[in-house]
Parts: C-alpha cells; sequence; structure tokens
C-alpha cells in the first residue's frame, strides 16, 4: 500500500514536471501573476467600500399600513384559521400564503394601479418591487428564468461525462461545477417562488457557494495543480473564509451590502484569473480569447441588477432580465471547458498516468 502510494505521488511530481511551462515564459508568467495580484487588491478594496441598499419605501407609506390593518381586522380576524384556508385559492394554499400575505399583495397592488393611474412613482414592499404572482409565485418570470439557467447545466452533465477523459485531472471539478450549478438555480427558483428568510439564505448562501466554488477550480485549471495535496491545501483555503462568511450572515447580520461586495470580489477575482489566462496562452490556443469574453458578457449582465427599475407589466424588472441573460452564457462556458479539455488530452497536458499491477 505503501509503495502503491509512492508511485501515484512520484507520477503527480512527474506530471508536475512535464507540464511546466519553458523557463523562457516564465518572467513574463511572473509579471502577470504580480499584475493579477495587484489588480485583485484593488478590487477587493473597491468591493469592500461599496454597499447598496434597497429602500423599501412602499411599506412605510401610511395608506399601505393603513389597507393591510383594515384588511387584516375585516378579513384574517372575524374568521376561525380554517375557514380564512379554504378563502384562498389552491395555489395559494399550496405555495403557503396565509390570509396576511395575501392582505399585503392586494394592497401593494391597489396601491400601486394608482400611482400609475396617477403618474406618480412605484415603490418597493418588504425589499420587493409590486410583482404579478402566478400559480402563488411571487416572482414568475424570475422563477422560469432560474429553472432555465439550471437546466443548462443538467443538458451540460452527460456532454462532460462522455467528452472528459476519465484520466483528465479536471475532470471531477467540472463535473462538480455541474452539480453546484444545478443546485445554485433550483434554490434561486425556491427563494423567488417564496420569499422567506429560510429560502432567502438558501439562495444567497448557494449563490456565494457556487462564485467560491468558481473560483476554487478555476486557480486548480490555470496553475495546472495536479498534486492532490496541494488541491486539497488550496480546496481549505478556500471553504475556511465561505464558512466565515455564512456564519456571520446567519449568527451576527444578514448584511445585503456586504454580501453584495463580498460576492462580486470573488466573482472579479475569478474572471481576472480567466483574463490573464487568456493573455498568456492567446499564441498557442486559438480558443484562448473564449473566456476573457465571457467575462466580459457576464459582467456586462450583471450591470442589470445596477439598473433597478419597476417591473415592466409586473413581470420584469432587472433582476429577472439578469437571471435570462445568463441562460445562454452557460453553454458558451461550458463549449470553452470542453475545447480547452481537448486541447489539453491531444497535447497530454494534465491528462494523469494511470496505475496498473
Amino acid at each position: 500500500m505503501a509503495s502503491h502510494t509512492r508511485e501515484s505521488d512520484a507520477q503527480e511530481r512527474e506530471m508536475t514536471q512535464s507540464t511546466t511551462l519553458p523557463s523562457a515564459t516564465t518572467p513574463r508568467r511572473s509579471r502577470v501573476m504580480k499584475a493579477l495580484g495587484a489588480i485583485t487588491l484593488t478590487i477587493a478594496l473597491i468591493a469592500c467600500c461599496a454597499s447598496l441598499a434597497l429602500a423599501s419605501s412602499g411599506d412605510r407609506q401610511q395608506e399601505y399600513v393603513s389597507c393591510v390593518n383594515n384588511c387584516d381586522s375585516e378579513s384574517c380576524q372575524s374568521e376561525s384559521k380554517g375557514e380564512l384556508e379554504q378563502q384562498l385559492d389552491l395555489s395559494l394554499r399550496l405555495t403557503k400564503w396565509t390570509c396576511i400575505d395575501n392582505c399585503r399583495y392586494l394592497c401593494m397592488h391597489s396601491i400601486t394601479e394608482n400611482a400609475i393611474q396617477q403618474n406618480q412613482p412605484v415603490h418597493q414592499y418588504h425589499g420587493k418591487w409590486p410583482f404579478h404572482r402566478f400559480l402563488g409565485l411571487q416572482e414568475p418570470a424570475s422563477v422560469l428564468f432560474s429553472l432555465l439557467n439550471g437546466y443548462m447545466h443538467v443538458l451540460a452533465w452527460p456532454r462532460l461525462k462522455r467528452a472528459i477523459p476519465e484520466n483528465y485531472y479536471m475532470r471531477p471539478f467540472y463535473l462538480g461545477y455541474a452539480i453546484v450549478g444545478v443546485n445554485t438555480w433550483l434554490w434561486s427558483a425556491v427563494y423567488h417562488s417564496r420569499d422567506w428568510p429560510s429560502t432567502e439564505k438558501l439562495d444567497y448562501f448557494s449563490a456565494g457557494t457556487a462564485i467560491m466554488y468558481g473560483l476554487f477550480y478555476t486557480v486548480i485549471r490555470v496553475t495546472r495543480m495536479v498534486n492532490t495535496r496541494s488541491q486539497l491545501v488550496w480546496g481549505f483555503v478556500c471553504l475556511v473564509p465561505l464558512l466565515l462568511h455564512i456564519g456571520y450572515l446567519t449568527f451576527v447580520h444578514f448584511d445585503y451590502g456586504y454580501n453584495m461586495a463580498a460576492t462580486a470580489t470573488i466573482g472579479g477575482i475569478h474572471n481576472l484569473w480567466w483574463i490573464c489566462w487568456s493573455i498568456m496562452n492567446w499564441k498557442e490556443r486559438p480558443y484562448a480569447w473564449e473566456p476573457s469574453v465571457s467575462a466580459l458578457l457576464i459582467t456586462s449582465a450583471m450591470c442589470l441588477e445596477i439598473l433597478d427599475f419597476a417591473p415592466l407589466w409586473g413581470i420584469l424588472d432587472a433582476h429577472s432580465l439578469w437571471h435570462a441573460a445568463t441562460i445562454p452564457l452557460v453553454p458558451i462556458w461550458y463549449r470553452f471547458l470542453l475545447k480547452d479539455t481537448e486541447w489539453e488530452a491531444r497535447n497530454m497536458k494534465g491528462v494523469l498516468r494511470t496505475h496498473r499491477d
């Protein structure tokens, strides 16, 4: 057993040495990595100073408060719980709407319709724009687009298993990326279906995990980290801040501005790694420009989050359009990963030698 372990370690060391870049490229790689570190630090400082807060001015309006109180006293307090549940449509009962939830929804839309007729601004209520629900779903467009994003990852799974060689060192990480992607968009759909503290945390924490996992496998790929021990150490380095981040939001303070700054920072660092990889490989690989374009497209799509506006027709807001914009980007990214895998396997880079007794 010890002999087998020593042989495996020797193979990994041999693989690492065989895939080292020529010495002539070392100065350029060093300069690029130093630039990457400097830009990463700059982005981190900027993001830590950024804090975006969305005011929910609607639910503080006296008109809204009075409307909800009247609806509550007239419809929710006057009858038994069983009778109240029967008053709601089946779709609302299945999605756990309560009488007071329904009062808030009806009052919100009544005030919004009057504001539109009088050319007055539309307000947010409890951190949300006034969406028209569908079958009990609070934000049906975001639910649909989240499910379509997840479906893109589902479609990629069999392609990854079929196209990636068993002995290519990135195979488990790319398959893991598909699993993480499905999980992320599933909880996004659940959260946009019904906004509760539990579904909100599951959505935010799943998204944060996906972003950190993206950085995790990116560093392994860009540095060609084939050594298992190094991968475990790097995984621990990524896991600790992720757990601290989740712990702070769970047990200390659920800070939206901080969460946005933290995820934007990790996402920006992830993009920088791939941009630097493109710079270092643009002469050698004809597809090396693709991750830089993907990073530009995903950053452009994220700008929709900044352009926050009241939902068009009560359905499409900036957040739902951001989810829609990422749907075609998922297969584009998988196409790049498969192209890169094919090139690596063809040139025997990152392909581990299998041990045979």
